[in-house]
């Protein structure tokens, strides 16, 4: 079958495999090298970079791991590097690692705020600060900011500190592709929604009853649909999607609150 991103070098952060389960970023790094990408895994935990690229190689794909906090401005340029120095270049660049804390806004102390900060919105702006060269230098690419539908709507919980830094990462994105949009690089953000995940399961599983009223399809969605959504806006079949944000929430966004009771009627 012929890969529709051959050759090409992605960078995946938080995209290691937290077992049990498949989170996001390691469907996204397994999407990417199923279509001849060359990924570079990075997470702060050696021992889960590790498993998604094992799990890359067993499917045939090319892929190496890089252990990095993207927390820190020094691991973002080094990861970089890295990815030009084990790959030779660098196209494509997944902005996936972050942490959700739940806490409302009068419980939220100011470490914990500045802990989702700089993971969440510091760590995406610091890896876009140091790829977006690299993508220049190789002639341009694709940056792709994974954000929260949290960020333009409720969601029945409250998490202050994470929909803002999700905010901040919506409102980067928008800058980013007007300001490198002529060097051809192309930036947009996707925004899960209630995605079926090993995280999500830490939290707390929906009821099915629930899972009827949350969104138009009444269900959950998974990694994957997240992972085909980032690889299509990572292939040149996006080549004129720039500055967008597209929600992949089975319809959540567009919903009004009274449409859960289509629940009842089905």
């Amino acid at each position: 079958m012929a890969f529709r991103m051959d050759g090409k070098v992605a960078i995946v952060t938080g995209g290691g495999t937290r077992l049990p389960g498949i989170g996001i970023g390691c469907a996204i790094a397994r999407v990417l090298a199923r279509e001849g990408v060359s990924v570079l895994v990075v997470d702060r935990e050696e021992d889960n970079a590790k498993a998604t690229v094992s799990q890359i190689e067993e499917e045939g794909g090319r892929a190496a791991f890089y252990v990095a906090d993207v927390s820190s401005e020094a691991d973002c340029e080094s990861m970089v590097g890295a990815a030009r120095t084990t790959f030779d270049g660098l196209d494509i660049v997944v902005n996936n690692a972050g942490i959700s804390l739940h806490a409302p806004i009068t419980e939220t102390t100011l470490d914990l705020y500045e802990q989702i900060m700089s993971v969440n919105l510091r760590g995406t702006f610091m890896a876009s600060k140091y790829a977006i060269p690299a993508l220049i230098e190789g002639g341009g690419g694709s940056l792709v900011n994974i954000g929260s539908v949290v960020a333009i709507r409720d969601a029945g919980v409250t998490h202050p500190a994470y929909a803002a830094s999700k905010g901040g990462v919506l409102a980067l994105t928008v800058d980013l592709a007007g300001e490198y949009g002529r060097r051809n690089v192309r930036v947009n953000a996707v925004l899960p929604g209630m995605i079926s995940s090993p995280i999500q399961a830490s939290i707390g599983t929906p009821s099915p009853e629930m899972q009827k009223r949350m969104n138009m399809l009444g269900r959950m969605g998974n990694v994957w649909d997240v992972a085909h959504t980032v690889g299509f806006l990572c292939s040149d079949e996006a080549s004129y999607i720039t500055g967008q944000v597209l929600s992949v929430c089975g319809g959540a966004t567009q919903g009004m609150p009274a449409s859960s009771g289509r629940a009842d009627r089905t």
